[in-house]
C-alpha cells in the first residue's frame, strides 16, 4: 500500500496542533534561562535594579552565543538531513562530527576573547560605572561556560534531525529545570550574587551538553558521533557555514539592536531605564515565543502543500496560523493593559523601577496586536521558497525601522521618543508585510488558476 503523507491530507487544524505545540513548549522552555535569572536577581535584596541592569547589558552578548549555536548547529543539522535524505549515512555523520568540532572551537575562542576583553566589551554594550561590576561578575562566569552553551544549543538540532524531537525537547527541559532549581540556591542560600546566577546557568548548560553528547555516543541515536569524523574538511565547513548564515545574521542583528537600545536607554533614562527595559524584554520574550513556535509548526505544512500544488490547503494553513498568532498577541496585549505594574513586580518591586517599567510597558507594546501577523506572514515566504522576501520582511522591523527610530526619535522626544520607536516599527513593518503578503496570496491564486487550465488542456 502506498504511503500517504498526512501533511497533504490530514485536517489543517489537527496538523497545526500536532506540529506547533512541541515547538511552542520547546521555545518557551529555552526562553526560561534568561527570564529565570532576571526574576531571581531582580528580587534579591543585594542585587535589585542594578543586578537587573547588569544582566540586561549582558543579554546582547548571550544572543551572540545563540547566533554561534545557530550558525554551526542549524547549518550543520540542515546539511546532515540532506545527506541522510540522500541515504549517505557516513557523509551525514561526517557533517555532524565537523559541526561538533566547529562548535567547540567557536565556544573556546568566544570564551578567550570574553575573558581578555571583558571590561571594554561590557562598556561597549552600554554598562555604566555603577552597573559595570554587576555585569562583569555575571559575564566572567558565563564566558567560562561558552563551550557548554554552544554545544548544548548547536548539537540539540542534530537530535531533532536524527528523528527524536521529543528528546530534543527534553534537553531544553533538563537545562531550564536545573537552572531554575540552582538559581535560588546559589543567589539566596549561598549568597553568591550575580556569579551565582551565572554559575547556575552554565552548570545547567554543562549538564545539557553532556546529555546531548551522551545521546550521540549511546544506543538511542541512529547516527553516531565518532572521532574519525571530527577532522575538519573545508568543503563541509563552508557548506555548514553557508546554510547557517541566515539565522546567524538575524541573531547578530538582534544583538546589535539590543546594544543600541541599552546605550540609548542609559543616555536618556539612566540605569533604571536599562533595568526596566530588561524586564520588558523578558515579558516580550514570554509573549512572542509562542508565535515563533507556531511559525515552526506551520512551516512544514505550508511547504509540503505548496510543493504538492495544494494551494487551498496552503491558504487555509496560513490563515489559521495568522488567526492563532493574532489571538495570542491580543491576549498578551490585554494583560499588559490591565496588569502592567503586576507584570513588572514579578521581577522587581522598587518604586522607581515599578513606575518606569509599567509606563514603558504600556507604550512599548502599543502596537503589539499586529506583531503576530507580521511574524507569521513574513515567514510564509520562507515556507514557499522565497527566502529573500522573507529575510527582508523579517529584518524590516529590527534593522530598517527600529534601529533608526531608536537613534532619531530620542533626539526630538527624549525617553518618550525611544519608547515609541517600537510601536512605530511594529506598525509600519506590518503594513509593509501586509502589502507583500497580499501579492503573495494573489500569486497563489494565479498558480491555482494556471494548474486548472493546464489540467483542462490535458483532458482536451
Amino acid at each position: 500500500m502506498e504511503y500517504v503523507n498526512p501533511l497533504g491530507e490530514e485536517k489543517i487544524s489537527k496538523l497545526l496542533v500536532k506540529f506547533s505545540v512541541p515547538a511552542i513548549v520547546g521555545m518557551m522552555v529555552n526562553a526560561l534561562y534568561n527570564i529565570v535569572d532576571r526574576i531571581f536577581i531582580g528580587n534579591s535584596s543585594d542585587l535589585g535594579s542594578y543586578g537587573l541592569a547588569g544582566i540586561t547589558i549582558a543579554f546582547p552578548i548571550m544572543i551572540i552565543l545563540l547566533a554561534i549555536g545557530i550558525l554551526f548547529g542549524v547549518g550543520g543539522a540542515t546539511l546532515f538531513s540532506i545527506r541522510l535524505g540522500e541515504k549517505q549515512q557516513e557523509r551525514a555523520e561526517n557533517v555532524m562530527g565537523n559541526a561538533f568540532v566547529l562548535l567547540i572551537i567557536a565556544g573556546f575562542i568566544f570564551m578567550l576573547l570574553g575573558q581578555i576583553f571583558l571590561k571594554p566589551i561590557l562598556s561597549l554594550f552600554g554598562a555604566s560605572e555603577a552597573v559595570l561590576p554587576y555585569s562583569m561578575e555575571y559575564m566572567r562566569v558565563i564566558f567560562f561556560g561558552a563551550i557548554f552553551q554552544v554545544v548544548s544549543m548547536g548539537m540539540n538540532n542534530f537530535i531533532r534531525a536524527d528523528g527524536n524531537p521529543k528528546i530534543a525537547m527534553m534537553t531544553m527541559f533538563l537545562g531550564a529545570g536545573i537552572n531554575t532549581l540552582l538559581d535560588p540556591l546559589f543567589i539566596y542560600v549561598f549568597k553568591m550574587g550575580m556569579a551565582g546566577a551565572a554559575l547556575a546557568t552554565i552548570l545547567a548548560q554543562a549538564i545539557s551538553a553532556t546529555w546531548v553528547v551522551t545521546y550521540f555516543i549511546g544506543k538511542r541515536s541512529r547516527n553516531k558521533l565518532r572521532l574519525k569524523h571530527m577532522k575538519l574538511k573545508f568543503d563541509i565547513v563552508t557548506k555548514i557555514t553557508s546554510l547557517g548564515l541566515p539565522g546567524f545574521s538575524m541573531q547578530l542583528a538582534n544583538s546589535l539592536l539590543n546594544m543600541i537600545l541599552n546605550k540609548s536607554l542609559l543616555i536618556y533614562g539612566g540605569d533604571i531605564a536599562v533595568s526596566g527595559m530588561g524586564v520588558i524584554n523578558s515579558i516580550q520574550t514570554m509573549l512572542l515565543m509562542p508565535i515563533t513556535g507556531l511559525n515552526q509548526g506551520v512551516q512544514p505544512i505550508i511547504s509540503f502543500n505548496y510543493g504538492a500544488r495544494k494551494y487551498n490547503r496552503v491558504k487555509a494553513a496560513i490563515k489559521l496560523a495568522i488567526m492563532v498568532a493574532t489571538g495570542i498577541v491580543l491576549c498578551g496585549y490585554i494583560i499588559t493593559r490591565l496588569f502592567p505594574e503586576q507584570m513588572i513586580a514579578m521581577f522587581n518591586q522598587e518604586t522607581d523601577l515599578l513606575e518606569f517599567g509599567s509606563y514603558a510597558l504600556i507604550h512599548w507594546f502599543l502596537c503589539l496586536p499586529v506583531i503576530g501577523f507580521q511574524i507569521i506572514s513574513a515567514n510564509f515566504f520562507q515556507a514557499i521558497g522565497r527566502p529573500k522576501s522573507s529575510m527582508f520582511l523579517i529584518l524590516s522591523r529590527q534593522i530598517i525601522l527600529l534601529i533608526p527610530a531608536l537613534i532619531i526619535f530620542p533626539k526630538f522626544w527624549g525617553i518618550n521618543g525611544l519608547l515609541h520607536a517600537a510601536p512605530f516599527a511594529d506598525f509600519f513593518s506590518a503594513l509593509l508585510t501586509g502589502a507583500w503578503f497580499y501579492n503573495g496570496i494573489k500569486s497563489l491564486e494565479k498558480s491555482r488558476f494556471e494548474d486548472r487550465s493546464n489540467a483542462s488542456d490535458t483532458v482536451i
